[in-house]
C-alpha cells in the first residue's frame, strides 16, 4: 500500500481522543486503504492484534448484521478479557441502518477507539449528530493531488520518461482515484476501471439511497454539469437544457438531485460570495467533480475542456489544504474563488494560457479591483512569471507542488 500522509497526518492527532473518528468520501477514493495503514502503524506500535476489529461492512462476511444491536452484541464478545484498549474500524458502516446508535453505547461501554468510513454525506445527518452528542470528528478524502499522483506512478513504475509536464497531463486526463494505477495509467483499461465506479456510485450512493426513478433524467443532468464545469449554473438553467432536449423536469426535482450527487461525494457546489457587501448569494453556483477523471470517461478529454478541468484542479487542491471556497462577485467582474481559513484569505484567477493582453488583463484586471491585503494570485500552465502589482502569478503545477519561482 502506498501511504497518504497529509490525511494519516490528521488522523494521527486524533488516535486515542474521545471522539468517534469519521473518515468520509467518495468511493474508491482511499478510505478502506486508509485504515488499512492505520491498523499497520497500530500493530508497529505493538498494539496485539486481537486487540485491533475491523469490518468491511461490503463484505459478505459482515452481512450477518441486520441491525445495530447485532453489531453491538458482536463487538462486545470480541472484548479482550484483560480489558485492554480496543481499536474499532468499520468500513462503509452507513450499510447498517442505525449503526450510530452501536457506536454511541460503545463508546460509553467499553474501552475503544473508534474509527469509521462512509460514502455519503448522510452519515453525518442531524440525527447522527445527535446520537454522537458531539463526541465526534469528520476527516474528509479526496481522490489523489498531483503531488501524490506523482507518487503513485513512481511506485507503479508509470513514470518511465515523462517528464512534469506529461505526467500532469495524465493526472487531467485520468483524475486521482488511487485505482487507476492498478490499471496502469498508459494502458486503456483506465476509461472503462472509472466508468465502473461512476455507475457504482450512482447506483449505490444515489439512486437507491434516494429512491431516484427516472434514471435517464438524473443521467443527462450529470452531463450537463460534466460540459459545464467551471461554468455559473442554476436549476433553472439546467430545466431550460432538458426541455430543449424534449424533457422535462421541475427545478425543485433538480435541486434534489443535485443535493444527492452532492451527498454521494460525486461533486461539489461553490456558492458565490459578494465582495462589496461581505454576504453569501443564494442564487447561481459552479459544480466541481471530485475526480474529473470520470468526467473525462463520459465525455471523452479534449483541450476545449482544460480551463474547466483546471478550475476543477484547483478547487479540490484549496479544499485538501483546508480552504472554505467560495465564488467572488464583484460589480462587473467575477474572481474564480475566494478561499478562506479562519482569519486568513486569499484570491485566485485561474487560465489555460495567458497568451495575449486581452488575457492578461481579463485575469488580473479583477484582482486589481480588490483593495484588501489579502494574497491575489494568477494560476496558468505559462512558463513565464507575469506577477504584476502585487499579484503573483504562478505555474499551475508548481502551485499543485508547492514550489515558488522568482
Amino acid at each position: 500500500m502506498i501511504g497518504r500522509d497529509l490525511y494519516m497526518e490528521k488522523i494521527r492527532i486524533f488516535v486515542d481522543k474521545p471522539v468517534v473518528k469519521v473518515i468520509t468520501g467518495m468511493r474508491r477514493s482511499g478510505k478502506s486503504v486508509i485504515l488499512k495503514l492505520l491498523r499497520e502503524e497500530f500493530l508497529k506500535n505493538k498494539v496485539p492484534q486481537e486487540n485491533i476489529l475491523y469490518l468491511d461492512f461490503e463484505s459478505m462476511g459482515t452481512t450477518l448484521f441486520d441491525n445495530p444491536k447485532e453489531l453491538y452484541s458482536y463487538i462486545i464478545k470480541k472484548i479482550n478479557r484483560k480489558k485492554k484498549r480496543l481499536y474499532i474500524m468499520l468500513d462503509e458502516i452507513q450499510q447498517i441502518q442505525g449503526w450510530e446508535k452501536a457506536i454511541a453505547s460503545l463508546r460509553i461501554d467499553i474501552n475503544c477507539d473508534i474509527y469509521i468510513t462512509g460514502s455519503n454525506s448522510g452519515l453525518l445527518s442531524a440525527d447522527i449528530a445527535a446520537a454522537l452528542a458531539g463526541r465526534y470528528v469528520q476527516i474528509k478524502i479526496h481522490t489523489l493531488s498531483f503531488a501524490e499522483h506523482l507518487d503513485f506512478t513512481a511506485a507503479m513504475g508509470e513514470d518511465q520518461g515523462k517528464d512534469r509536464n506529461r505526467q500532469f497531463a495524465d493526472f487531467l486526463r485520468c483524475g486521482g482515484l488511487p485505482g487507476v494505477h492498478e490499471m496502469n495509467i498508459n494502458t486503456s483499461a483506465v476509461y472503462p476501471y472509472l466508468l465502473d465506479i461512476y455507475n457504482s456510485v450512482l447506483l449505490k450512493d444515489v439512486i437507491s439511497r434516494y429512491r431516484i426513478r427516472d434514471i435517464d433524467l438524473l443521467e443527462r443532468t450529470i452531463r450537463f454539469l460534466m460540459l459545464n464545469v467551471g461554468n455559473i449554473l442554476s436549476a433553472k438553467r439546467i430545466s431550460d437544457f432538458l426541455k430543449s432536449q424534449n424533457r422535462r423536469l421541475s427545478v425543485e426535482t433538480i435541486y434534489n438531485y443535485l443535493e444527492a450527487l452532492e451527498s454521494a461525494f460525486l461533486v461539489h457546489k461553490v456558492i458565490r460570495w459578494n465582495i462589496r457587501g461581505k454576504r453569501v448569494l443564494e442564487t447561481l453556483e459552479k459544480y466541481y467533480f471530485e475526480d474529473f477523471g470520470v468526467r473525462n470517461a463520459i465525455l471523452g478529454y479534449s483541450e476545449d475542456s482544460i480551463s474547466g478541468l483546471l478550475e476543477n484542479v484547483v478547487y479540490l487542491e484549496l479544499r485538501r489544504r483546508g480552504y472554505e471556497v467560495y465564488i467572488g462577485q464583484g460589480v462587473n467582474y467575477e474572481i474564480d474563488f475566494i478561499a478562506v481559513l479562519r482569519d486568513e484569505t486569499a484570491y485566485f484567477q485561474v487560465a489555460y494560457l495567458l497568451a495575449s493582453r486581452e488575457t492578461i488583463e481579463r485575469e488580473f484586471s479583477p484582482l486589481l479591483s480588490i483593495k484588501d491585503n489579502f494574497p491575489k494570485y494568477v494560476l496558468s500552465l505559462d512558463e513565464i512569471n507575469f506577477s504584476r502589482q502585487g499579484i503573483v502569478h504562478l505555474n499551475i503545477r508548481d502551485w499543485l507542488l508547492n514550489v515558488k519561482r522568482p
